[in-house]
């Protein structure tokens, strides 16, 4: 057993800094390397690539990273976790041992830990009782599956552990939680067993405090003025003991900042009940926390516990839910809100001239208000302003009858209000709007499968 471990964040999400993963495995000591690549929305939008084109579907760009750090997979022993894979894990695999095969790296084993795509079983699953219900209106998921675009259970952290056991050196995953990508090789590395529960839980906040990537690092930090450096800025590093005890810390002469209140402004992202985390694999208990400042940009966390999980997985589906429709406008002072808002009520009215079938219509006025909810008062519609966008968004189940109404924008130029003085993006066409289905799924239902490749 080591006596720790280092685990390094790369990626926060699909799009996040592409030299942050590099860096990680190249400015100083690292054991794991961990990326999140994924969002609810995120595997709608993999889905979609992959109906397009089969080879697709995945985090293409995560084939980069793992080509930069080819040299430090196998000369340091580094190990690349990743839920890159998204709905398309095992075309992804093929590219990674493409490029391994072509820089000469052809003793490169990868992992592949799939099973969580669901989309193809929906109908088998609510025959056999499993209604997957909306978590927020208890709907049925029958109510939707004609539209379905994705739908993918949440594994936990012990398929992973199964891929590290194999002796993988990248391991890529489909859905999974954030947090497992860091709790595996905690377990893998000491041992751990899943009844002891304040264990489970120390590996899953060690993966919730590093999953936002340099969110807790001084990104996006409330006392932002208080970070030195933002552009050369490092990535968190989770250095764990086999006691439970870890530290949230980054590379040497790096940027950024990793303070109590970093770590603490990331502790309350994302949470509900702060004492009951739920997760696949334990349910943390986020008042039991201990953070304590111990050097520069090091912080201790202590004194965590943890409580049995539950008996489902979360499912996160997503499906079409009608289109929608956004354009701008702006008009210039004199009388700049008065105007656009004549302008929202010439369009309006134009729309329903025609006919055209809309569920919502949205009229807001960036540089007064720039929120629907918020009334134009007659003392506002008084008052001077320099310019005016106007913004107005439509939705509905009618593509053409919006697509129509899109027409309707740039003529508003010259037939309605003077004083428009910008119009950008051209016709504005109606675009899908993608919802999202959360469910839960009783875990006997679903299997992980975790499958080794090698380069032949």
């Amino acid at each position: 057993m080591k006596d720790f471990i280092r685990i390094a964040s790369g990626q926060g999400f699909w799009g996040d800094l592409p030299n942050a993963p590099v860096n990680q495995a190249k400015k100083g000591p690292i054991d794991y390397l961990v990326m999140d690549y994924l969002a609810e929305v995120t595997m709608s939008i993999m889905q979609k690539q992959r109906m397009r084109n089969s080879d697709w579907g995945y985090a293409r760009d995560f084939v980069s990273v793992v080509e930069q750090v080819l040299p430090e997979i196998k000369n340091d022993g580094v190990k690349v976790i990743s839920n890159a894979g998204g709905v398309n894990p095992m075309a992804c695999k093929d590219e990674i041992l493409k490029v391994a095969k072509e820089k000469g790296y052809t003793d490169l084993k990868v992992a592949v830990v799939d099973g969580d795509d669901i989309l193809g079983q929906i109908d088998e699953l609510i025959k056999d009782g499993h209604t997957l219900n909306n978590m927020d209106n208890d709907r049925p998921i029958s109510e939707v599956k004609d539209e379905l675009l994705s739908a993918n259970v949440y594994f936990g952290c012990w398929p992973i552990v199964e891929a590290l056991q194999t002796g993988a050196d990248v391991i890529i995953t489909g859905r999974v939680t954030d947090t497992g990508l860091t709790l595996a090789p905690m377990i893998h590395e000491f041992g751990w067993e899943s009844d002891d529960l304040d264990k489970m839980a120390v590996g899953t906040i060690a993966g919730h405090i590093i999953e936002c990537g340099a969110q807790v690092s001084g990104g996006n930090f409330t006392d932002w003025h208080k970070v030195e450096d933002f552009t050369d800025i490092g990535f968190p590093i989770i250095e764990a003991y086999p006691n439970g005890d870890f530290y949230v810390t980054k590379h040497e002469d790096t940027g950024g900042l990793i303070s109590e209140m970093t770590v603490k402004e990331q502790l309350l992202y994302e949470i509900g009940d702060p004492s009951e985390y739920i997760t696949p694999d334990v349910i943390a208990d986020f008042t039991s926390i201990q953070v304590e400042e111990t050097d520069k940009n090091k912080v201790k966390i202590t004194g965590i516990k943890g409580h049995p999980d539950t008996p489902t997985y979360k499912v996160s589906a997503s499906y079409n839910d009608g289109y929608k429709l956004s354009a701008t406008l702006v008009y210039c002072w004199p009388e700049a809100l008065k105007k656009a808002v004549k302008g929202a009520e010439i369009l309006k009215g134009r729309a329903e001239l025609l006919g055209l079938e809309f569920d919502e219509f949205h009229s807001e006025y960036i540089g007064y208000n720039g929120n629907s909810e918020i009334p134009v008062t007659d003392e506002a519609l008084e008052k001077e302003f320099d310019e005016i966008q106007l913004r107005v968004s439509l939705s509905g189940e009618n593509k053409k009858d919006l697509n129509r109404f899109g027409m309707e924008i740039a003529p508003l130029i010259l037939t309605g209000p003077s004083g428009v003085t910008g119009f950008a993006g051209g016709r504005p066409k109606a675009s899908d709007v993608v919802a999202y289905w959360p469910a839960l799924l009783d875990k006997t239902a679903v299997k992980p499968r975790v499958t080794l490749f090698e380069i032949d």
